[in-house]
Protein backbone atom coordinates (compact mmCIF):
# COMPACT_ATOMS: atom_id res chain seq x y z
CA UNK A 1 0.00 0.00 0.00
CA UNK A 2 3.08 2.49 0.71
CA UNK A 3 4.56 1.74 -2.59
CA UNK A 4 1.19 2.30 -4.37
CA UNK A 5 0.84 5.85 -2.22
CA UNK A 6 4.34 7.04 -2.89
CA UNK A 7 3.84 5.78 -6.77
CA UNK A 8 0.92 8.38 -6.71
CA UNK A 9 2.56 10.76 -5.58
CA UNK A 10 5.67 10.88 -7.44
CA UNK A 11 3.33 10.77 -10.55
CA UNK A 12 1.61 13.84 -9.16
CA UNK A 13 4.47 15.61 -8.55
CA UNK A 14 5.80 14.89 -12.71
CA UNK A 15 2.31 16.12 -13.66
CA UNK A 16 1.88 19.22 -11.87
CA UNK A 17 5.07 20.53 -12.44
CA UNK A 18 5.47 19.60 -16.43
CA UNK A 19 7.77 20.07 -19.05
CA UNK A 20 10.35 23.07 -18.71
CA UNK A 21 10.03 25.88 -20.74
CA UNK A 22 11.93 27.30 -24.11
CA UNK A 23 11.48 31.16 -22.94
CA UNK A 24 14.59 32.63 -23.56
CA UNK A 25 16.39 33.43 -19.74
CA UNK A 26 16.82 37.22 -18.78
CA UNK A 27 19.20 38.37 -16.92
CA UNK A 28 18.06 42.41 -16.97
CA UNK A 29 14.70 43.38 -17.31
CA UNK A 30 15.22 46.56 -18.31
CA UNK A 31 16.36 45.94 -21.47
CA UNK A 32 13.35 44.15 -22.25
CA UNK A 33 9.83 45.48 -23.97
CA UNK A 34 7.24 42.44 -23.59
CA UNK A 35 9.55 39.71 -23.29
CA UNK A 36 11.32 40.87 -26.16
CA UNK A 37 14.65 43.14 -26.27
CA UNK A 38 14.02 45.93 -28.85
CA UNK A 39 17.04 45.25 -31.15
CA UNK A 40 17.94 48.03 -33.91
CA UNK A 41 16.39 47.98 -36.70
CA UNK A 42 16.68 50.56 -39.94
CA UNK A 43 13.33 51.70 -39.79
CA UNK A 44 13.21 53.03 -36.20
CA UNK A 45 12.98 56.86 -35.63
CA UNK A 46 13.39 58.71 -32.70
CA UNK A 47 10.87 61.30 -32.30
CA UNK A 48 13.08 63.45 -30.61
CA UNK A 49 15.50 64.11 -33.48
CA UNK A 50 14.69 67.22 -35.73
CA UNK A 51 12.86 66.08 -39.02
CA UNK A 52 14.65 67.37 -42.49
CA UNK A 53 12.26 66.77 -45.18
CA UNK A 54 10.51 63.83 -45.05
CA UNK A 55 14.14 61.84 -44.04
CA UNK A 56 15.38 61.85 -40.48
CA UNK A 57 19.28 62.70 -40.80
CA UNK A 58 20.14 62.85 -37.64
CA UNK A 59 17.98 59.15 -36.88
CA UNK A 60 19.46 57.60 -40.46
CA UNK A 61 23.30 58.45 -39.27
CA UNK A 62 22.63 56.51 -35.67
CA UNK A 63 21.57 53.87 -37.43
CA UNK A 64 24.42 53.64 -39.76
CA UNK A 65 26.72 53.58 -36.57
CA UNK A 66 24.54 50.99 -34.87
CA UNK A 67 25.06 48.78 -38.04
CA UNK A 68 28.18 49.55 -38.35
CA UNK A 69 29.23 48.73 -35.09
CA UNK A 70 27.41 45.61 -34.87
CA UNK A 71 29.04 44.66 -37.89
CA UNK A 72 32.55 44.95 -36.08
CA UNK A 73 31.42 42.69 -33.14
CA UNK A 74 32.30 39.34 -32.75
CA UNK A 75 30.82 36.21 -31.25
CA UNK A 76 32.53 34.31 -28.48
CA UNK A 77 32.70 30.50 -28.75
CA UNK A 78 32.91 28.25 -25.58
CA UNK A 79 33.79 24.60 -24.99
CA UNK A 80 31.76 21.91 -24.32
CA UNK A 81 29.63 22.30 -21.46
CA UNK A 82 31.65 25.20 -20.20
CA UNK A 83 31.63 29.05 -19.77
CA UNK A 84 34.75 30.03 -19.33
CA UNK A 85 36.14 32.43 -21.69
CA UNK A 86 38.68 30.16 -24.01
CA UNK A 87 42.33 31.90 -24.16
CA UNK A 88 41.48 31.82 -28.01
CA UNK A 89 39.00 34.19 -27.31
CA UNK A 90 40.48 37.09 -24.82
CA UNK A 91 41.98 38.91 -28.09
CA UNK A 92 38.24 39.09 -29.22
CA UNK A 93 36.91 40.19 -25.88
CA UNK A 94 39.95 42.92 -26.09
CA UNK A 95 38.41 44.25 -29.13
CA UNK A 96 34.77 44.12 -28.51
CA UNK A 97 35.51 45.59 -25.45
CA UNK A 98 37.16 48.56 -27.23
CA UNK A 99 34.61 49.03 -29.26
CA UNK A 100 31.66 48.96 -27.07
CA UNK A 101 33.28 51.75 -25.12
CA UNK A 102 33.22 53.91 -28.25
CA UNK A 103 29.87 54.02 -28.97
CA UNK A 104 27.35 56.50 -27.26
CA UNK A 105 25.80 56.20 -24.28
CA UNK A 106 22.72 55.29 -26.34
CA UNK A 107 24.00 52.47 -27.54
CA UNK A 108 23.63 49.26 -25.31
CA UNK A 109 24.54 45.98 -25.85
CA UNK A 110 22.66 42.73 -25.27
CA UNK A 111 24.58 39.37 -24.73
CA UNK A 112 22.94 36.25 -26.45
CA UNK A 113 23.83 32.83 -24.73
CA UNK A 114 23.04 29.68 -26.51
CA UNK A 115 24.35 26.24 -26.54
CA UNK A 116 24.00 22.79 -28.40
CA UNK A 117 21.67 20.68 -28.57
CA UNK A 118 22.93 18.38 -25.44
CA UNK A 119 21.94 18.11 -22.36
CA UNK A 120 18.13 19.50 -20.60
CA UNK A 121 16.08 22.74 -21.86
CA UNK A 122 16.94 23.76 -18.03
CA UNK A 123 20.10 22.98 -18.04
CA UNK A 124 21.49 24.38 -21.42
CA UNK A 125 19.06 28.18 -20.43
CA UNK A 126 20.99 28.49 -17.15
CA UNK A 127 24.41 27.25 -19.40
CA UNK A 128 23.75 30.05 -21.76
CA UNK A 129 23.08 32.50 -19.05
CA UNK A 130 26.13 31.63 -17.06
CA UNK A 131 28.17 32.36 -20.79
CA UNK A 132 26.30 35.41 -21.13
CA UNK A 133 27.62 36.95 -17.56
CA UNK A 134 31.20 35.47 -18.00
CA UNK A 135 31.50 37.66 -21.07
CA UNK A 136 30.07 40.37 -19.40
CA UNK A 137 32.39 40.10 -16.78
CA UNK A 138 35.47 40.21 -19.03
CA UNK A 139 33.60 43.14 -20.95
CA UNK A 140 33.50 45.46 -17.39
CA UNK A 141 37.10 44.14 -16.59
CA UNK A 142 38.20 45.58 -20.03
CA UNK A 143 36.39 48.93 -18.94
CA UNK A 144 32.94 48.53 -20.22
CA UNK A 145 30.24 49.91 -18.53
CA UNK A 146 28.44 46.76 -16.67
CA UNK A 147 24.88 49.09 -16.99
CA UNK A 148 25.05 49.18 -20.95
CA UNK A 149 25.28 45.49 -21.00
CA UNK A 150 22.15 42.94 -20.76
CA UNK A 151 22.02 38.98 -20.58
CA UNK A 152 19.58 36.67 -22.24
CA UNK A 153 20.21 33.06 -22.66
CA UNK A 154 18.20 31.29 -26.10
CA UNK A 155 20.00 27.67 -24.26
CA UNK A 156 19.93 25.51 -27.67
CA UNK A 157 16.64 27.17 -29.03
CA UNK A 158 18.64 29.64 -31.51
CA UNK A 159 21.33 27.06 -33.32
CA UNK A 160 22.85 28.39 -36.10
CA UNK A 161 24.15 25.54 -37.40
CA UNK A 162 21.09 22.38 -37.27
CA UNK A 163 23.78 19.35 -38.90
CA UNK A 164 24.30 16.61 -36.11
CA UNK A 165 28.43 17.00 -35.97
CA UNK A 166 30.89 18.58 -33.67
CA UNK A 167 31.65 20.92 -35.79
CA UNK A 168 28.14 21.65 -36.25
CA UNK A 169 27.83 21.77 -31.83
CA UNK A 170 30.76 23.96 -31.64
CA UNK A 171 29.14 26.75 -33.75
CA UNK A 172 26.08 26.78 -31.42
CA UNK A 173 28.20 27.19 -28.09
CA UNK A 174 28.27 30.42 -27.90
CA UNK A 175 27.58 34.62 -27.16
CA UNK A 176 26.48 36.97 -29.57
CA UNK A 177 26.49 40.28 -29.29
CA UNK A 178 23.60 42.92 -30.40
CA UNK A 179 22.91 46.38 -30.20
CA UNK A 180 20.14 47.74 -28.40
CA UNK A 181 18.61 51.46 -28.41
CA UNK A 182 18.23 52.88 -24.65
CA UNK A 183 14.58 53.51 -24.45
CA UNK A 184 13.41 56.58 -23.22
Amino acid sequence: MKKIALLSIATAFLLLTGCGTSEPAVDNPQAVDGGEAKSVSTEQVNPDMQQVGSENVDSNTNEAAMAELQSKLSTIYFDFDKFNIRPDMEEIITTDASLAKQAPESMKLKLEGNCDEWGSDEYNMALGLKRAKSVKEALVAEGVDGSRISLVSYGETNPVCTDHTKECWAKNRRVDFKIITDEK
